[in-house]
């Protein structure tokens, strides 16, 4: 009769397996997008819109900008 894999061969397994994966495993970053794309506008098209905030995001002429990223207290709320 052939016995499989012990209880303690199946706990080290599956220990190495769990630290593999939180070692791999790498939270993700938030960056500014550089922009600059095809759909950017410049400012002169843009007219004379000023920069505010609506809750925590950056608005510029009823567009969102800055891809996400919490606006500062220091931006007046729209």
């Amino acid at each position: 009769m052939t016995r499989g894999p012990s209880l303690r061969t199946l706990a080290a397994a599956a220990a190495l397996a769990t630290l593999s994966v939180t070692l791999t495993a790498t939270p993700a970053a938030a960056r500014p997008d550089a922009g600059g794309g095809s759909g950017a506008r410049s400012d002169s098209a843009q007219g004379d819109c000023s920069l505010s905030r609506v809750d925590r995001q950056l608005v510029r002429c009823d567009h969102l900008t800055g891809a996400g990223v919490a606006a500062p207290l220091s931006v007046p709320e729209q």
